[in-house]
């Protein structure tokens, strides 16, 4: 796991090598005052020489603002590396998820990729930032100091021998049990994202039924459970801290006892018994740092793990296109074509489908809830592949082009109705970058939005709120159909989006769509007969098959799905012939 995420590190090797350096070099003149602070004692202060300490003392002093000096280089290089790294991290995420395929986002929550790329970042970036520079140090002291201590005493040597395996033994036992409490709470985040973007989202619905005590109670119950974790979690972490200390201060305590008696029979000096104990202190802080990092690794090593997932995911729509080959007719070809959403489901979503739309066609789709009349359209501009058979373009597998320009050749307006934040042309804007005020105004004169546009303040300049919601429905309708419009495509797909309009401004639409780009091909899907009773040809689908393909007075004489939906419409009040 660790090599899917050495790769981005590569840019911060320099910063890197010299913090290692600098933590080195830190520990080297770190590890040195405590056997000069025991000359200081035996030699200086007992032999009262005052020259000897304060030349001694002058040493330490210059020691120690080494010490300082090459601290501070390691902790200012290490912050750029972890810092650099998390970014690095964070935009090959981001940059990942943006080439997944629907597919590929159908095996991940919003929510949870939301965790990865935020929060689990910001874990991994906050264990290495501080941890990295313990990781180095902490060994060269632990190793030094006990090297320097075992000099000094033999004897009183030995108490680490009984002191680190203890230390060791705890912190297999709380890291033990850590690692699955901090698994389930980075899950039990997924789902408490998951219920708040749920809740902000459809916040209108929630007042409209009156449902916030609903919401509140479900919130609470993932929040509960989330701190229970979280309580369990911090309480053996915790317990670190005062496991280590307990052994510390009995090791001194042992120290002191074993090392009072040898000064007392002369088998130690004073300032070797001082120097020892600063050297223990140093030998146990090291071993509190390394198990404070273990411990911080824990929890960074399962957030390792969710973001891996997301980098390692397999793409599941290559773009193996030749920039060669252009759309340029706007034909559409299936041949024996069936799809599936997942390779193991079962049964097929749409099966052996056979179709032809000739260049210019107007082509409507109807069916009934259920018999896959987004998934057959969703086929043509890639945004699923077909599981068999081949879709054509121009006579031509639409794997054959790249992957931008067809998207950008076949033009969607999906089924819901999408805006960003920002004023009406940034959002036109997303179908034509370079658009002129002009084109805008065409385009939106086709889709009817005009008249609406022309009432904001500011007009194209208009700010539109977070997900469109100071427009109607119909009105985000027209602006996503604008926006596509100004893609200038040569296939045009309608995923149901004309149902928030009157039949008399979805006419108009389509009257428009006739003069605006005469030789487009056109693919409408709807629930009303209306939206496609001018069509040249309708295909019917049930259950995921072609039950029949006509003009609409063909299937009228003799097709039963169609007659029945013509005869409930017209009942209603609903077919504007």
């Amino acid at each position: 796991m660790l090599r899917t995420f050495y790769k981005y590190t590569k840019n911060y090797k320099k910063e890197w090598l010299i913090g290692f350096i600098c933590c080195v070099l830190e520990a080297v003149f770190e590890i040195m005052i405590p056997t000069y602070m025991s000359k200081i004692i035996d030699i200086g202060i007992g032999n009262r020489d005052m020259q000897y300490i304060i030349k001694i003392g002058i040493f330490i002093l210059v020691l120690s603002i080494f010490s300082f000096v090459f601290g501070r280089g390691c902790s200012n290089n290490f912050s750029k590396f972890g810092n650099g790294f998390a970014a690095e991290i964070r935009d090959a995420e981001y940059l990942k998820i943006q080439s997944f395929a629907f597919s590929n986002m159908d095996h991940f929550t919003t929510p949870s990729l939301i965790t990865r790329l935020t929060s689990d970042v910001t874990i991994i970036q906050n264990a290495i930032v501080p941890g990295i520079r313990s990781i180095f140090r902490a060994p060269i002291l632990l190793i030094s100091g006990i090297v320097m201590a075992t000099m000094m005493s033999q004897e009183l040597a030995v108490v680490f021998f009984i002191a680190v395996p203890i230390l060791g033994t705890l912190l297999f036992f709380i890291v033990k049990n850590l690692s699955p409490l901090y698994h389930r709470m980075q899950r039990i985040y997924d789902v408490l994202n998951r219920v708040t973007q749920e809740n902000l989202r459809a916040i209108r619905v929630v007042k409209a039924y009156a449902r916030e005590d609903y919401e509140y109670a479900k919130f609470k119950s993932v929040n509960e459970e989330l701190k229970e974790v979280s309580i369990l979690a911090y309480s053996i972490s915790m317990l670190n801290a005062p496991a280590m200390q307990l052994v510390m201060y009995g090791t001194i305590a042992s120290l002191v006892w074993f090392g009072g008696n040898l000064v007392i029979t002369d088998h130690l000096m004073v300032g070797q018994l001082t120097g020892f104990l600063s050297y223990v202190l140093q030998i146990l802080n090291s071993l509190m740092l390394i198990s404070a990092v273990f411990i911080n690794l824990t929890k960074a090593m399962e957030s390792f793990h969710r973001i891996a997932e997301v980098l390692d995911e397999k793409i599941e729509l290559l773009d193996e296109g030749d920039s060669k080959h252009k759309i340029v007719k706007g034909l559409v070809r299936m041949e024996n074509v069936s799809f599936k959403y997942s390779k193991k489901a079962k049964e097929y979503v749409l099966e052996d489908i056979n179709l032809s739309i000739q260049s210019g066609e107007t082509i409507g789709i109807l069916g009934g809830t259920g018999s896959s009349k987004t998934s057959l359209v969703q086929l043509i501009p890639r945004l699923y592949d077909a599981t068999d058979g081949v879709v054509y373009i121009d006579d031509l597998p639409v794997q054959s082009y790249p992957l931008s320009h067809v998207r950008d050749r076949v033009g969607m307006v999906l089924q819901k109705n999408t805006l960003f934040s920002g004023t009406i042309a940034e959002n036109l804007r997303w179908g034509n970058e370079n658009a002129t005020l002009e084109e805008m105004k065409a385009a939106a004169d086709t889709a009817c939005a005009s008249e609406f546009i022309e009432e904001k303040e500011n007009g194209y300049d208009y700010h539109v709120e977070e997900g469109g919601n100071n427009f109607s429905g119909g009105q985000k309708q027209r602006l996503c159909i604008a926006r596509t419009l100004l893609k200038n495509p040569q296939i045009l797909i309608f995923d149901d989006s004309t149902s928030a309009l009157d039949m008399n401004t979805e006419k108009k639409l389509y009257d428009n769509l006739k003069t605006y780009h005469p030789h487009i091909t056109k693919i409408i899907i709807a629930q009303r007969i209306s939206s496609v009773i001018h069509a040249d040809r309708i295909i019917i689908l049930d259950d995921g098959k072609i039950d029949e393909i006509g003009t609409p007075d063909e299937l009228l004489l003799h097709n039963k799905i169609f007659k029945e939906i013509y005869n409930s419409q017209k009942k209603g009040g609903v077919l504007n012939e």
